[in-house]
């Protein structure tokens, strides 16, 4: 692309084109190599444009009813003057490497809205909840005008973390239950939480969900908050039907200010992108390693060595290593 294609397209997206932001999204998603030369140059122009909006990472397991509630959120916020972008990541087979992608059928009615857009992206082998390119779609969205970013994470578990990387607030979601449940909740996503939400408290679990609340309040209490201005807020809700989403809301709009009258909402997104930085060092640096052909030919000698106890997994690293810096030497 031209520099004068780049340049209509990002006036395209700052006018809030819908179809210019699909287009760059793709862009940004494409792992071919004139695609990241595309999508470095417009991403540059776009910058200044950006980080004007509430940044909100939703995570939970699956069940919990996260489309729900961010359905039924972004409504809510539509309905207070703002435009929400979903990022939704859908999770990708391991075998086909196809994903689902059917958020948009999961959220007809904010689908509908016409101040709303949803994104599915497949999460392929991405670790951490989100896909790789997560942070750039968020940046884009953002340049076309949304002022609320609603990132989804596939679900929670070891690696389901990265989403409190890239966002202002950290939203977990938990079904009633109590006892086991509690045990059964990782430390690591707990103590990321900036707001704990105790969904489905409708019908005859109304009162185990408040239950449920009590109890993680009191363990939340001995955990150390992630924002230090913040106590973490465990709240009661139902996506279903809709109790609980305007506190919900509330509770996020007065964590946002918190963060941003501290001075961490700065500092927090200063870190979120040196780290964004290095992890793209690490990928960008895998994936060249991967394009050597020496290193190609090497890999499954040395898998088949590692597999077969012949040699340990840190030796035949430091081999795959060693055949990569000597490659194009003479």
């Amino acid at each position: 692309m031209s520099s004068q294609d780049t340049t209509v397209q990002v006036e395209d997206i700052l006018g809030g084109d819908r179809r210019a932001l699909a287009r760059a999204i793709t862009i940004v998603e494409s792992t071919r190599r004139d695609h990241r030369a595309e999508a470095g140059a417009l991403l540059e122009q776009l910058m200044p444009h950006t980080g004007n909006s509430i940044r909100v990472g939703i995570s939970g397991a699956p069940g919990v009813g996260k489309s729900t509630f961010i359905e039924a959120l972004g409504n809510h916020v539509i309905d207070q003057g703002y435009k929400p972008a979903v990022l939704t990541v859908d999770p990708s087979s391991a075998i086909s490497g196809g994903s689902i992608l059917g958020d948009k059928t999961r959220m007809e009615t904010l689908a509908r809205r016409a101040e709303a857009y949803i994104r599915p992206s497949p999460s392929g082998m991405t670790l951490g909840g989100v896909t790789r390119r997560s942070r750039e779609t968020l940046l884009l969205c953002e340049a076309a005008g949304f002022d609320v970013i609603i990132v989804e994470t596939v679900g929670v578990g070891q690696s389901e973390t990265r989403v409190a990387d890239m966002t202002d607030i950290f939203v977990l979601l938990l079904q009633p239950g109590s006892g086991d449940q509690l045990q059964g909740i990782k430390r690591g996503i707990m103590e990321l939480a900036d707001l704990v939400l105790i969904n489905k408290a409708d019908d005859d679990l109304e009162e185990m969900a408040r239950k449920s609340a009590s109890e993680y309040r009191h363990a939340l209490a001995l955990l150390r908050p992630r924002t230090s201005d913040w106590r973490v807020e465990v709240q009661t809700c139902s996506a279903r039907d809709g109790a609980g989403v305007d506190e919900a809301w509330d509770a996020i709009t007065r964590h946002q200010h918190t963060v941003l009258n501290s001075g961490l909402l700065d500092t927090r997104r200063a870190e979120q992108a040196r780290s964004w930085m290095w992890s793209e060092v690490q990928d960008s640096l895998i994936a060249d390693l991967m394009d050597d052909a020496a290193v190609r030919e090497q890999i499954p000698v040395l898998e088949e060595a590692v597999s077969s106890g012949k040699i340990p997994a840190a030796t035949a690293a430091e081999r795959l290593l060693a055949v990569y810096r000597n490659a194009g030497k003479p």
